[in-house]
């Protein structure tokens, strides 16, 4: 286990980093605070860079580090757990003052965390959860109810239907984000209570696989959809990126996506909100990706020795079609 005692520690630490090196990308920002106080050095492991989500959530972690005058140490998982497992070693042999990540996946996480824990190093988990065996491995989530978006954007479809004048059967093909991923396996979930609670004898899933959360993964998944299961009439995206990816194999099999399919897609980024003013995607459910702030606040109370609550949760919103115009400009990503 890494410790600060001696010469091999530094030894392994640079075996870690050049690890690092070759399998993620990773960045350092040599900013400093004002006012003479040690500068709080953060070690950020990022997801990777799938979306539009994604993109923005990593701009707000670093430009919010940088006006806090934080020594951001930053890492790009590529969507690979091995990767961020590898950027956590470094952090802890680099001594970082605190180490926040978005986990790829829920599981597969103790061994590290506990290497953090005895290094004296707090985890701060942004974005996603995890699935551990000891909750005093990390101190704080700060990030979305993933469950409560699911059950959303179920509700928000109950009033796609009633004004798109639906009747009958409702067949559901169902984008999944990344397998194992926690806003996946959270956001079905909790779309499925709603379903087997309220709708189990009119809403039916009859087709349901991963597209990554990727544009080209919901155009992939979604044109075998439309030949394995040519009569879905509602799409439901775990995000937009998918739901955009998915318009063009329903455009491209000759159907109209917002009316001869409906569409409800999870996220609010700019993108989406184009395609829901064009009336492709019917409603999104608003997950916020500008956690910056919200996190170089708590990394400060942890450095200070601080409580801070178990899970921060950020404001949200929904969205029906008629009201895309007017909000996207208010988009900012």
């Amino acid at each position: 286990m890494l410790n600060r005692r001696n010469f091999l520690t530094a030894a392994i630490g640079v075996a870690a980093a050049g690890t690092l090196a070759a399998c993620a990308k990773e960045d350092g920002d040599s900013s400093t605070s004002s006012g003479g106080s040690k500068t709080i050095t953060l070690g950020f492991s990022q997801v990777g860079s799938e979306s539009g989500w994604r993109s923005a959530n990593t701009d707000s972690v670093k430009s919010a580090a940088k006006e806090a005058g934080y020594n951001l140490k930053f890492s790009d998982a590529q969507q690979k757990q091995e990767n961020q497992i590898s950027a956590i070693r470094s952090y802890i042999a680099q001594k970082v003052d605190v180490i926040a990540f978005s986990p790829v996946v829920v599981t597969g996480w103790d061994a590290v965390l506990k290497e953090a824990k005895a290094a004296k190093i707090p985890v701060v988990l942004t974005d996603r959860s995890v699935e551990t065996s000891d909750q005093s491995l990390y101190v704080t989530l700060v990030g979305s109810d993933f469950t409560d978006e699911g059950r959303r954007a179920a509700r928000i479809l109950e009033k796609v239907l009633t004004k798109a004048g639906h009747k009958g059967a409702v067949k559901i093909a169902q984008l999944e984000g990344t397998t194992g991923a926690a806003p996946a396996i959270e956001r079905a979930k909790g779309f499925k209570e709603v379903m087997d609670a309220d709708h189990a004898d009119d809403w039916k899933i009859v087709v349901s696989q991963t597209g990554d959360f990727t544009r080209a993964g919901g155009k992939q998944v979604m044109a075998a959809f439309l030949q394995s299961n040519p009569d879905v009439n509602v799409l439901f995206a775990h995000n937009d990126d998918m739901a955009i990816g998915a318009i063009q194999s329903i455009e491209a099999a000759g159907k109209k996506p917002g009316k001869d399919i409906l569409i409800v897609s999870i996220d609010g980024v700019k993108d989406g909100f184009v395609a829901m003013s064009e009336g492709k995607i019917n409603a999104i459910v608003e997950c916020n990706p500008l956690l910056g702030p919200q996190l170089m606040d708590v990394v400060k109370k942890v450095k200070n020795g601080e409580k801070v609550e178990r899970w921060i949760k950020t404001k949200e919103g929904d969205f029906m079609q008629d009201q895309a115009k007017a909000a996207l400009p208010t988009r900012k990503y």
